[in-house]
């Protein structure tokens, strides 16, 4: 079975009711660690040394954040900065990474109808994640789509419920080597037809 490390980054978790939500509901899955960097590092000094350990330790990476200004939040880049070294993830001995698969997992407050050209966003969400793609890519990691929860503000409980299954499902498809041909030509792990089923 795959192990997942989710890189969890939330400046205010306790009033995210979707990433509550969706934490939860995967935290006591077997083979999955929770990350919180904001929880570990409340200074923002990162552990490398421990951080590279656990990444070696792991098959899938996912970036789990609110979308903030169209990226994450700060300490999520400020791991990336400091943990993905050259010649570790990436350059002519960075060999730490390759094969493993990553993704992001985001939440936004705009719905999937503002993140288009006609949309008032402008771009789509992949537009603004190819930043996290092309270093995954760098990386030699696989990058998956995206698994995202949109318009926070305006989900129904029923939603949120639908949402969190999801996440789970997905975590159990992903341990049981999903693989990137599964979701041809989908914008968002959301929309692969094993989630679609009851």
């Amino acid at each position: 079975m795959k192990k997942i490390l989710v890189l969890f980054s939330h400046p205010k978790f306790e009033k995210s009711r979707v990433n509550q939500a969706l934490i939860n509901h995967i935290t006591d899955k077997d083979h999955v660690t929770i990350h919180d960097l904001y929880e570990e590092y409340p200074d923002f000094h990162i552990d490398v040394p421990r951080e590279k350990e656990l990444l070696s330790q792991h098959d899938i990476i996912i970036w789990h954040h609110p979308f903030y200004w169209y990226s994450c939040p700060p300490i999520m880049k400020q791991w990336m900065d400091m943990v993905l070294e050259f010649n570790w993830a990436y350059g002519p001995s960075g060999k730490a990474l390759q094969n493993k698969i990553c993704f992001n997992v985001i939440t936004t407050g705009g719905s999937r109808e503002v993140y288009c050209s006609e949309g008032y966003n402008s771009f789509t969400v992949r537009q603004f994640l190819r930043p996290f793609e092309q270093t995954a890519i760098l990386c030699g990691m696989t990058y998956f789509p995206p698994f995202t929860v949109m318009g926070t503000y305006t989900l129904t409980d029923e939603d949120l419920n639908r949402y969190k299954n999801n996440y789970g499902k997905l975590i159990d498809l992903l341990q049981a080597n999903l693989s990137v041909n599964d979701f041809d030509n989908k914008s968002f792990l959301n929309d692969i037809p094993q989630l679609k089923t009851t």
